[in-house]
């Protein structure tokens, strides 16, 4: 890599363009602290950080210094470590409330993605006569559909009755705004709480976060987002929006590694009522007095007191060294470059596509107040060979059944060279296949 480029013209155009890009990016040194895959003598092309983030430089650090206080101090190091463990989890709270647009005491690192969603159900899905229904996205991720499923039937309920999956028109790939308000209008009175996500995991949507909460709110039901796929992708502001809830997983743009703690979020209207439902543990008790073991649960204010167990410190640790970049790139900085990156990837696909006749749909909206970084690209006429070509030429993206590539230029580590260099190896990938 890079492949042979000599009949298509525009390559030396689109690299020519991505090395003055480049060299006019604020944030180009982020990249040499995250760890790029190897391919070959060089390094992977890689657009997959929707899937699961690169590893910080600095995670090995973190980390190891972990290890090295449980080594040195052994249960001590709760109260004794460099960070100590007893309140691990509030080491990511002001760069999370950061990222999401909130206020400190709304968010807390804790468990995994649907096991915070469940968490939060039981507390903002609260059925009560005709107020019933649940609405998701139809096409939603799997999980979330389990979840809401398992939801409504812990409160004894059908869900081919109680259940509500909102989709796009005919012929059409995502959600228009006007028919989620509308939706949730029609349904009035009837609806107890609309669950959607943030961004769109196969399509790539950036949903209408505030229309969404405000419509929803305007009928009296609740409103969550699952963010696995918007947190650290697209600005958000979740108090000002005045999203009752939220979740996210910790491994896709926020590079916390396979498995790492997720977050949640709870508007500080909801900071202390204890007579919200919800599921006790012990770390959601009065801090000042957790470990009297009193009998009586004595709630904590704020997103922490849905915390129902202790931080699990070594899945944690390489979020923090994340989060550190993002705290120093700032997510402002890190939109702009991502608005850039993500339309030089869209211009050059649908130049790809007219240089070498092929169909590619971008499911994903053309309109960036619509999308994140992940362009979600049909290319039809062209089964599985053409994913493994990629594959084999160092290119890491995404697969779905049946001709769907998806495609993240995350603004933290790729570059435009990057792009440009996929575009050509997309390029002679499908001249192959003509």
């Amino acid at each position: 890599m890079p492949l042979d480029h000599n009949d298509w013209t525009q390559y030396r155009e689109f690299s020519e363009a991505a090395r003055r890009r480049d060299a006019e990016d604020d944030l180009a040194a982020f990249r040499d602290r995250f760890h790029m895959p190897p391919h070959g003598d060089g390094h992977t092309l890689y657009f997959t950080g929707n899937s699961l983030g690169l590893q910080p430089v600095g995670a090995r650090d973190i980390i190891e210094g972990e290890l090295e206080d449980w080594q040195r101090f052994g249960v001590e190091a709760h109260f004794e470590g460099r960070r100590p463990w007893v309140t691990y989890h509030r080491e990511a709270t002001a760069d999370l409330a950061a990222i999401v647009g909130a206020q400190p005491e709304e968010v807390v690192a804790m468990n995994a993605l649907t096991v915070n969603l469940h968490l939060l159900l039981v507390s903002f899905y609260r059925p009560e006569g005709t107020r019933t229904k649940l609405m998701i996205e139809a096409g939603a991720f799997p999980s979330d559909r389990y979840a809401a499923l398992s939801q409504l039937r812990l409160h004894g309920l059908d869900p081919d009755e109680h259940l509500i999956e909102i989709a796009p028109r005919e012929g059409e790939h995502t959600l228009r705004t006007e028919d989620i308000t509308a939706r949730i209008a029609e349904e009035g009175d009837q609806l107890a709480c609309v669950m959607l996500c943030g961004v769109q995991y196969y399509t790539g949507q950036w949903m209408p976060m505030r229309d969404i909460t405000e419509a929803a709110h305007a009928v009296g039901a609740t409103c969550g987002f699952d963010l696995a796929h918007a947190a650290g992708n697209v600005p958000l502001q979740l108090h000002d929006w005045g999203v009752d809830f939220a979740c996210w997983c910790g491994y896709k743009y926020l590079n916390g590694g396979p498995g790492c703690t997720a977050g949640a979020f709870v508007h500080a209207r909801h900071a202390m009522k204890p007579e919200l439902n919800r599921l006790e543990g012990w770390w959601g008790h009065a801090e000042s007095r957790r470990f009297k073991m009193e009998p009586d649960f004595d709630l904590m204010p704020g997103a922490e007191g849905w915390q129902t167990s202790n931080a699990p410190v070594m899945n944690m640790a390489a979020l923090l060294a994340s989060l550190a970049e993002f705290r120093a790139a700032g997510m402002d900085r890190l939109r702009q470059k991502s608005l850039k990156l993500t339309a030089f990837l869209e211009e050059g696909i649908h130049t790809v596509a007219h240089s070498t006749g092929s169909s590619l749909e971008i499911l994903t909206p053309s309109d960036p107040e619509a999308r994140g970084c992940q362009l979600s690209v049909v290319a039809h006429g062209h089964g599985k060979a053409l994913f493994d070509h990629l594959t084999q030429n160092g290119v890491i993206v995404d697969w779905r059944e049946p001709a769907v590539i998806r495609l993240a230029p995350v603004p933290m580590y790729n570059s435009f060279g990057d792009v440009a260099e996929f575009l050509n190896v997309l390029h002679a990938g499908l001249r192959r296949d003509a």
